[in-house]
C-alpha cells in the first residue's frame, strides 16, 4: 500500500490508483464533471484540481490523472485550488451557460456570472466527450465523436451524419453531466436498420 496524506490525513491507496480515486475511497469529496468510473479519465473539464505541496513548494494537477504516490501531501480545497475552480466554473459559464447544473456548481463557489464571453446563450455541453467514451469503451458502438475544432467543436455522430451504430442504450444521455445529451440524442440516433426493413415492405 501506498501512504500519502490528503488534507493533513493519513490515506492509503493501491499501487496505479490516482489521487482522486483514493479521495473517493476514503469519502474525500473532489468535484468532478467528465470522470466515470466506468471509462478512462481524460482531464478533459479540470474540475478536479488539487494542490500538491512540499515545504514551499506547489503546484495544482488534475487528480483524475495524477499517480498516487509515497508521501505526497495533497489538498483538495485550499485557497489556490478554490481560485482555479472559480476560473474554471466561470469558463465553463461562459462556454454552456444554459446549463442547471453548472449554474448551481458556480454558485457554490461563489461564482454567478462570467467574464468571458459567451457564444449561445442556449448551450448546455461542456465538451468533455464523457458520452463518446461510454458508448466507445463501454458499449462498443462509436457512434458519438466530437466533430471540428475550436469555437466550432461539437458532439454529435461521426461527420454529423446520424448513424445505425446508435443502439438507443442511453448510456450516453445517463453519464452527461449537464443533460446536454438528451437534446443531441436524436442526431446521434440514425433509423435503425430493422425500421428500415419494415418500412420497405
Amino acid at each position: 500500500m501506498i501512504k500519502f496524506k490528503i488534507n493533513d490525513q493519513q490515506v492509503q491507496a493501491q499501487p496505479g490508483w490516482t489521487v482522486l480515486e483514493t479521495a473517493r475511497q476514503h469519502g474525500i469529496n473532489i468535484p468532478t464533471l467528465c470522470y466515470h468510473e466506468a471509462v478512462e479519465p481524460s482531464g478533459a473539464c479540470r474540475l478536479c484540481v488539487v494542490e500538491l505541496r512540499e515545504g514551499d513548494w506547489s503546484k495544482v494537477v488534475i487528480s483524475c490523472m495524477y499517480p498516487v504516490a509515497e508521501g505526497l501531501n495533497v489538498y483538495t480545497d485550499s485557497q489556490r485550488v478554490k481560485n482555479v475552480r472559480r476560473w474554471i466554473l466561470e469558463m465553463l459559464l461562459a462556454e454552456c451557460p444554459a446549463s442547471k447544473e453548472i449554474q448551481a456548481l458556480a454558485a457554490e463557489y461563489g461564482v454567478g456570472s462570467t467574464r468571458f464571453a459567451v457564444h449561445n446563450p442556449e448551450e448546455q455541453c461542456i465538451l468533455c466527450g464523457l458520452c463518446s467514451r461510454v458508448c466507445a469503451q463501454v458499449v462498443g458502438a462509436n457512434a458519438i465523436s466530437t466533430v471540428g475544432r475550436g469555437v466550432h467543436k461539437q458532439i454529435g455522430a461521426p461527420y454529423m451524419i446520424p448513424t445505425d451504430k446508435c443502439v438507443a442504450c442511453g448510456c450516453c444521455v445517463t453519464v452527461c453531466p449537464t443533460g446536454a445529451m438528451r437534446s443531441r440524442f436524436d442526431a446521434v440516433r440514425g433509423v435503425p436498420k430493422v425500421v428500415l426493413a419494415h418500412g420497405a415492405r
